[in-house]
């Protein structure tokens, strides 16, 4: 006896167009039509999870259809992130640029250690690397860098007149220290950790760079990277040039 068949069937093609120009249509309902029969069947129990996901208290959810959700739900969280922890504070004299947002320059963990390395090798825990850009080089501008101490307490400011000369703290410096994430942030400035000092005008032409610490052939040394400012260097990394 041959199969019963629908005298009137529309075409398969016909019926594809005629449900796409439905705007109601739900792809659920192409998908059962136009999948093959495997797929078909993995589609429907994706449904079908879903649906008990969305309708379903955790509760009353069977246990197969909660060990599949908690496993989407793992997988979810291996994916996402968190905002990296700041190590880089300012100790002394915060400065904003002309949009109000602080200038930072960042010292890396590389430049921090050896900081503390000469620090520990001098016995002398007041060091810090002063950081000065200048007008020359190859590229218009080169940044000067020598370790200068600092005194053991922080001036008031605005300093009185005549404490600049005295002290190596100017009225426009800032200071950044360096501290582990790991580490709670001290409740007092402390000016035993890796530290940075530069001048206003070296903070406006360096900010968001970073201090880090290169080992090379040709020798290790402090540097600047990262500069935002920057529009091409030299390839010793002392002389930049920068966006007007």
């Amino acid at each position: 006896m041959p199969p019963l068949r629908c005298a009137n069937a529309p075409a398969p093609a016909s019926l594809f167009v005629q449900m796409s120009m439905r705007r109601t249509a739900p792809f659920s309902v192409l998908a059962d039509i136009l999948l093959p029969l495997r797929a078909r069947a993995h589609h429907n129990v994706a449904r079908r999870i879903a649906t008990v996901s969305t309708t379903t208290p955790v509760s009353k959810t069977p246990w197969r259809a909660r060990q599949s959700l908690s496993s989407s739900q793992f997988n979810m969280r291996l994916f996402t992130t968190t905002a990296p922890s700041k190590a880089t504070h300012t100790l002394f004299n915060p400065q904003n640029d002309e949009d109000g947002n602080e200038m930072v320059l960042e010292i890396t963990e590389r430049a921090a250690k050896r900081l503390s390395e000469i620090m520990t090798k001098d016995s002398n825990p007041y060091l810090a690397l002063r950081i000065q850009v200048e007008s020359g080089g190859c590229h218009g501008f080169q940044y000067l860098m020598k370790l200068v101490t600092l005194p053991e307490q922080l001036p008031q400011l605005p300093l009185a007149e005549g404490a600049a000369e005295e002290s190596e703290i100017r009225e426009d410096d800032t200071i950044f220290s360096y501290y582990p994430d790991d580490s709670p942030a001290p409740a007092s400035p402390d000016l035993t950790l890796p530290k940075i000092i530069l001048d206003g005008p070296s903070l406006e032409l360096l900010k968001g760079s970073k201090v880090d610490f290169t080992m090379e052939l040709i020798g290790s040394q402090f540097k600047i990277v990262d500069n935002p400012l920057a529009t091409s260097s030299c390839g010793c990394g002392t002389s930049f040039d920068i966006k007007i």
